[in-house]
């Protein structure tokens, strides 16, 4: 691991309309320590050849697909880009998306200002719509659950990603992206960090893995009800006990009717 130098992974399938402009917003930075790493899934498209224009980044080229389901692709391919890190700090950059030129100094700062923290998640700015996403409040009551905002505004230490490593269960739960893993592991841990800036454009590929997630559709509950049971495996492993709220009791019952 070298002392203050940020990793970039970026994942890529079948991107091309995105892949240049979420490369250069990684090479764009104003932070000069650096490395970007790049995992191209067996793009069929022209991304690759995108790609391949650029100089200064690691290309990572998987030589067969592991599994049939996209979020385990997805997990697959950060863990390999991972191993591959050198860096203090670890940063994820769905290939769709792009870094506004200030993410990667602003946040390192951050972390060096507040030595305690070790996963920190910015808001999102979704282009399409030109606004910053806001998650509507939780009745508390009802939900146990946190924010989730997309993989690109997660920022995290090394050492606490190899830590959660040891929990992601990457055979498992076929409809669970890691963003949502990590931010139930963080959670249950009590570690996790909002920040109220803006550092990471969202854009919305109509292809992309959740698109396949209709709200309150078949899919969505399914995928609901993997999130709770990814808690609960991970609340019996880490030994921690939180109240289950009366959503977790109803994706339950939509679950058995389907």
């Amino acid at each position: 691991m070298t002392k203050n130098l940020a990793s970039i992974i970026i994942t890529n399938y079948n991107k091309e309309k995105f892949i240049k402009k979420s490369v250069q917003s990684a090479l764009n930075q104003n932070y000069k320590n650096k490395e970007i790493i790049l995992f191209d899934d067996r793009s069929k498209d022209k991304s690759l050849e995108i790609i391949k224009k650029f100089s200064n980044i690691n290309i990572i080229k998987n030589k067969y697909k592991k599994f049939s389901s996209p979020p385990l692709n997805q997990i697959n391919a950060i863990i390999k880009s991972f191993l591959k890190a050198k860096g203090e700090y670890i940063f994820f950059l769905d290939s769709d998306d792009e870094f506004k030129n200030t993410k990667v100094k602003s946040i390192v700062n951050y972390f060096k200002n507040n030595k305690k923290i070790n996963i920190i998640q910015d808001k999102p700015y979704i282009k399409k719509q030109k606004k910053i996403m806001k998650l509507k409040k939780k009745l508390h009551m009802f939900s146990i659950w946190p924010s989730i905002y997309p993989t690109s505004c997660i920022a995290i230490k090394k050492n606490y990603f190899k830590e959660f490593l040891k929990h992601i269960e990457k055979k498992k739960f076929p409809n669970l992206e890691i963003d949502s893993r990590l931010v139930i592991y963080a959670f249950l841990k009590k570690d996790l960090k909002i920040i109220n800036k803006s550092f990471t454009i969202y854009n919305f590929d109509q292809f992309g893995i959740t698109s396949n997630y209709k709200k309150f559709g078949k899919k969505w509950w399914i995928k609901r009800k993997e999130a709770f049971d990814y808690m609960e495996l991970l609340m019996k492993k880490l030994q921690i006990k939180i109240r289950r709220g009366p959503d977790f009791y109803f994706t339950k019952l939509i679950n058995l009717l389907y």
